[in-house]
């Protein structure tokens, strides 16, 4: 049989031609089958991450209500007010113990390995350079 298929060029070229396509088509479905492989275990590594940061963004936010009363906070839980955005709490130290109000603080709470975020870090530069101020603002006589 081999010595017809060598000796008639055009059943040479039909054999040569569905070897290759059947070779194709174990290829292709090899192909689809290792990309399906490649794609579930993408698929579980980026659900793997997001969980990962789902708990970062959950023990961060619940490390920033904690915050006033862990040690080293830098007042009274009773002096502060949450915020939450763009900083985390605003304080008045001395007023729970009804001393004088003699300074402000803007408190940010970061956990981990978290930085500033590029808005906390203008509100940290405006307070270094004595740019705030305080307003007063009277609501309109909204009465006939």
């Amino acid at each position: 049989m081999l010595e017809t298929i060598f000796s008639d060029p055009a059943l040479f070229l039909a054999a040569a031609g569905a070897v290759l396509l059947g070779t194709l088509l174990v290829g292709m479905a090899l192909g689809g089958i290792i990309q399906k492989l490649r794609d579930a275990a993408m698929l579980q590594r980026e659900r793997a991450d997001a969980v990962k940061r789902s708990r970062a963004v959950l023990g961060g936010q619940f490390g920033e209500q904690l915050a006033p009363y862990l040690p080293d906070f830098p007042c009274n839980p009773g002096d502060v007010r949450f915020v939450g955005k763009p900083v985390d709490y605003i304080a008045f130290p001395g007023t729970a113990e009804g001393r004088p109000v003699r300074d402000i603080l803007l408190i940010e709470v970061k956990s981990g390995t978290s930085q500033l975020s590029a808005r906390e870090k203008e509100i940290r530069s405006a307070v270094r350079n004595g740019r705030v101020r305080y307003v007063e603002y009277h609501l309109p006589d909204f009465a006939p």
